[in-house]
């Protein structure tokens, strides 16, 4: 006899057809990771069997099939008027007695007479959270359910929230039927995080599938609100190599906006209305909603179900207010991902021309798409929306799915990346922009506009049709160059996709792009903030560093995670970080900038790079960045990442750097520590030999090298023909710092565009014998391409060279 109640110390994963998916994970879990230390509510499931008999005894199959013949399966037409007709057989049918006394009883085993326990029922269909289709959202929930009866009533209406128009809907466009699916129901204790935190967590990276990190995303309360898009979460990313160990995994925390709280009602004898959404406090909103150590210990609970399930998961977790323990309360294959994991080209988004921006909020998609902005307030506007039309709304639940179809692109008010349209829009594949805060309010319906996910972590929207272009890049390579390819970056939010494609690491992290976009502030202005004359300045400073302690530890804390961040994406491969490299006027620019900085006539040639590190009007910023460092590397563990000096003028202002480093705590050499130098400046290569004694490796700067060799202004319009790396004189002192790094034994790179624009040039590099050459990420596969064929082309040449035949000479 097939059981219609199976506690979940009784469920494995090979029970999906009897209690699906989401219910046989739970007992999966439950069964085998408990003694692991995985924290799982206990709970029991109403079987599928349950459902069938609810079906035979009220004897609603054969009208119930009725129902679904009359279905418009080409335009839907009918859809509502067809969901209501199954909705309305299921609810006036009763549940029959012998299963009201068996739940009934499942309920006093789990919960005693204790009223005050509250438990959560999930709807569980048999095909659900299998990894070819997620069912995330179709089918209904309830929590904070107290008593028997609520319980039995909450039951019924998961049986009739398998016909909600949405559920049909997904289930025809995935290949599933209407009338043979079952539907089980998993009750389990609930967890009070209404009190608490509780959020999602990803044994990969969503969005680009990079596999080597847990993403985890929290708010407080109740975790409907991140499902449903209503408040934009907090997010923590870890290495997964480093979790479990003496570093620290955590690579990257932002803080969401988490606009609102779920709770339980202050009247809990109102069953009606079982949870309720409040305002979060200004206060909470600024702060983190779970604690570093909570993460960590969730990140390593990650880890450990993803092993046992041998595959990425898509995981729910909550931590209750009362006892401060945490939960694991769902997890199921991670499916967007697992469907792409074969893919094998990319396609490169490069904008052109744009309008004004409009708003921004969260990339997702990394494509751009144009069209008619069409604002839509509810699901039952659906008509409105055409074909290709870009859908602008305030939040999306799973009720919008039939929609979101039709949609060229989606813009939303609220949400973060694991909001149910983020979570959708990947698996449509459609490029979309959530969070945006204020999209209905400055896009106006039937405006032409632009979506571009193609320039990092932030989504912009343009007013009217952009230019842009689109490339299909391969993402492997058979057979690399004998010389490293290697990126020059400076944007974290790229590092994950970038990983993907053929590389030997980072040649060049441009510090400047972290310290300008995730920073903004001088760091002077944080080393001697009370110096500062301008209130205003101070406020926008106190505004970005609250809940930092110390303002130092604000530039520390940022900088460290984007590196940390792009060292994660490449582990073990080398990332070569060049510290600071501003210009005064570029230094201005920043919060608190003016000053601290001097007014200069030529930047370019002025206080930069090395001669900054050791002045005093400068060293103090310049141990914010070498704190920094020192975070990633020793306590985050990433000994992969080197540092670079660049503009170092004189040899004896290369010693000094160095020495100003060890004081700051990165000594030379000491954990591995390479310390390069950019070739930059005509002294670098005419006293290479003995810059090589006080640097472990070069990176030639092809630009300024150029611009200080031909005594001309890079930006100049004027004189910009003259300008070119291939000039008999660049060309010779590159050839020169090569060989001199050669006879030295140390390494040697060029960072620059040169490689992929001229092939001739890259030729020129390959045949002097660089080590490695950077390019930036749109560069890269050209400049391989120019790389292997250089590497054939000369040892073609070598091989059909002559043997020299010594002439006069007799033995």
């Amino acid at each position: 006899m097939i059981p219609v109640i199976k506690t979940f110390s009784e469920i494995s994963i090979n029970d999906i057809a009897l209690v699906g998916g989401k219910n046989a994970s739970l007992g999966e879990m439950y069964s085998n990771l408990s003694s692991k230390g995985v924290h799982i509510p206990d709970g029991f499931a109403i079987t599928a069997e349950a459902y069938r008999i609810f079906l035979n005894e009220n004897n609603i199959q054969s009208p119930l099939s009725k129902i679904f013949e009359k279905l418009d399966t080409r335009n839907f037409s009918n859809l509502a008027e067809t969901g209501k007709a199954a909705r309305q057989l299921i609810l006036e049918n009763p549940l029959p007695h012998k299963l009201v006394v068996a739940i009934k009883n499942a309920h006093y085993q789990l919960c005693g007479e204790d009223e005050n326990i509250s438990v959560a029922v999930r709807s569980s269909a048999t095909a659900e959270d299998l990894p070819s289709a997620s069912f995330a959202g179709q089918l209904e929930s309830f929590l904070n359910i107290r008593g028997e009866d609520a319980l039995v009533n909450a039951v019924h209406k998961c049986f009739t929230s398998l016909f909600t128009d949405r559920a049909i809907y997904y289930r025809h466009e995935n290949g599933f039927g209407n009338v043979d699916i079952a539907i089980s129901v998993g009750v389990q204790k609930m967890v009070r995080s209404d009190l608490s935190s509780s959020g999602v967590a990803f044994t990969l990276d969503p969005d680009t599938g990079f596999d080597n990190v847990v993403v985890i995303n929290s708010i407080y309360g109740l975790g409907e609100n991140i499902v449903q898009g209503q408040s934009t979460p907090d997010e923590f990313i870890l290495f997964k190599p480093h979790i479990d160990t003496a570093f620290n995994p955590i690579i990257n925390k932002k803080i969401g906006g988490k606009e609102w709280t779920m709770i339980y009602p202050s009247d809990s004898s109102n069953y009606n209305k079982p949870v309720v959404n409040i305002a979060t406090a200004d206060d909470k909103r600024k702060s983190f909603s779970v604690n570093e150590n909570d993460v960590k210990k969730l990140a390593s609970w990650c880890v450990t179900i993803e092993k046992h399930y041998d595959k990425p998961m898509d995981i729910e977790w909550a931590k209750d207010g009362i006892t401060g323990e945490l939960f694991i309360v769902q997890a199921r294959p991670e499916t967007v991902q697992a469907k792409n994991k074969n893919q094998v080209f990319i396609n490169n988004y490069v904008i052109l021309k744009k309008g004004r921006k409009l708003t921004e909020g969260i990339a997702l998609g990394e494509k751009i798409s144009a069209g008619k902005a069409r604002i839509i307030k509810s699901p039952k506007d659906a008509d409105l929306l055409q074909q290709g039309e870009v859908l602008v709304t305030d939040i999306t639940t799973p009720d919008w799915d039939p929609i979101m179809k039709k949609a060229g692109a989606i813009i939303t008010n609220k949400g973060g990346r694991t909001s149910h349209a983020a979570i959708v829009a990947r698996e449509l594949g459609t490029v979309a922009v959530v969070g945006c805060g204020n999209a209905t309010e400055v896009i106006k319906d039937g405006q032409e506009i632009t979506v571009s996910c193609a320039e990092g972590v932030t989504g912009f929207i343009y007013d009217g049709k952009a230019e842009w272009t689109v490339s299909k890049e391969s993402i492997s390579y058979e057979t690399m160059p004998d010389a490293s390819p290697m990126f020059i970056l400076g944007d974290p939010s790229q590092a994950f996709h970038l990983s993907f494609l053929p590389n030997k690491g980072v040649g060049l992290l441009r510090m400047e792009f972290l310290i300008m976009h995730d920073i903004k502030i001088h760091p002077l202005a944080l080393t001697r903030f009370e110096q500062i004359n301008d209130e205003k300045v101070k406020g926008e400073i106190s505004e970005l560093t609250f809940g930092y302690s110390n303002k130092k530890e604000y530039f520390i804390e940022k900088l460290a995670q984007g590196v940390a961040t792009i060292a994660a994406a490449f582990y073990p491969k080398d990332v070569i970080v060049r510290m600071s490299d501003f210009k005064t006027n570029e230094y201005s620019n920043l919060i608190g900038g003016k000053q601290f900085e001097p007014a200069e006539e030529n930047p370019m040639l002025g206080f930069r790079g090395a001669s900054r590190y050791y002045n005093p009007m400068y060293k103090d910023g310049f141990e914010l960045e070498c704190a920094a460092m020192k975070k990633v590397r020793e306590e985050m563990g990433f000994t992969n990442v080197k540092l670079m000096i660049p503009f170092c003028r004189t040899v004896d202002e290369g010693k000094k750097v160095i020495a100003v480093m060890e004081g700051f705590g990165l000594k030379q050499r000491a954990n591995d520590l390479e310390i390069y130098m950019m070739v930059e400046i005509p002294s670098n290569v005419l006293l290479a030999d003995q810059f090589a004694k006080v640097f472990d490796g070069f990176s030639i700067g092809s630009n300024d090298l150029t611009q200080l060799t031909l005594g001309l202004d890079r930006d100049s319009n004027l004189v910009r023909d003259i300008f070119s790396e291939k000039d008999p004189a660049v060309k010779q002192l590159i050839s020169k710092a090569i060989k001199s790094a050669r006879n030295n034994k140390i390494k040697i790179g060029l960072c620059g565009q040169a490689p992929s624009d001229m092939p001739d040039f890259a030729e020129f590099l390959i045949e002097e014998g660089i080590n490695s050459i950077s390019f930036n990420p749109d560069a890269l596969l050209t400049g391989i391409d120019n790389m292997l064929k250089a590497e054939d082309k000369i040892n073609r040449k070598r091989k059909e060279e002559p043997l020299l035949q010594p002439v006069g000479l007799h033995a």
